[in-house]
């Protein structure tokens, strides 16, 4: 199999780096050859956090160059728009339409693009778009939108709902494991 490339991208504190661990764990089920790899901006600071998610028949480096991602899965509108030039040209994006605001527009010195989607749509970028904070609240809490775009993202593979679900239990403490499935099944779902 050829090498796949998924980059998980959002701002510090969203949950990405537990998105990845479990998409790593749901590929070894399948044997895959995976590197995962984390890249933290200012993550504590509300920065840009960025994870790589490579698998294949045999993946030599952890790295996802420009135009390699198969797949940008964003836990916010404004880091989906920063790396599409991560996409590969028939790739896809799906992304949370929440919008932080990043410390410039805090500031005062920047305003936040208006239009995203649509920006990007025009690029002739295939994008997914979903209110992944509502659905996640709608599962019980607003953390939760990692679970919501990983179950988003699970349209566009052939794993089986119950493959998913032993990702989740081997990723989640118990006490929030049915928040958990909930929130995936609404991504999936909508």
């Amino acid at each position: 199999m050829q090498t796949k490339n998924i980059m998980i991208v959002g701002v510090g504190g969203q949950g990405s780096l537990l998105a990845s661990k479990l998409l790593g764990r749901l590929l070894l089920t399948r044997g895959y050859d995976i590197k995962v790899s984390e890249v933290h901006g200012m993550s504590q600071r509300g920065g840009s956090v960025v994870t790589y998610v490579r698998f294949g028949d045999k993946v030599y480096s952890p790295i996802i160059d420009k135009g390699e991602a198969d797949f940008i899965v964003s836990f916010e509108l404004l880091e989906a728009a920063r790396y599409t030039e991560y996409l590969r040209p028939d790739g896809r994006i799906i992304t949370n339409t929440q919008q932080i605001n990043p410390m410039p527009v805090i500031t005062g010195a920047a305003t936040y693009p208006e239009a995203l989607v649509e920006q990007m749509q025009q690029k002739e970028i295939a994008i997914d778009a979903i209110d992944a904070l509502t659905l996640a609240e709608e599962a019980g809490s607003a953390k939760a939108v990692n679970l919501v775009l990983l179950g988003r993202l699970s349209k566009y593979f052939d794993f089986t709902e119950e493959e998913w679900m032993q990702a989740i239990e081997k990723s989640v403490p118990p006490k929030f494991l049915e928040l958990n499935r909930k929130a995936f099944a609404l991504g999936a779902q909508n």
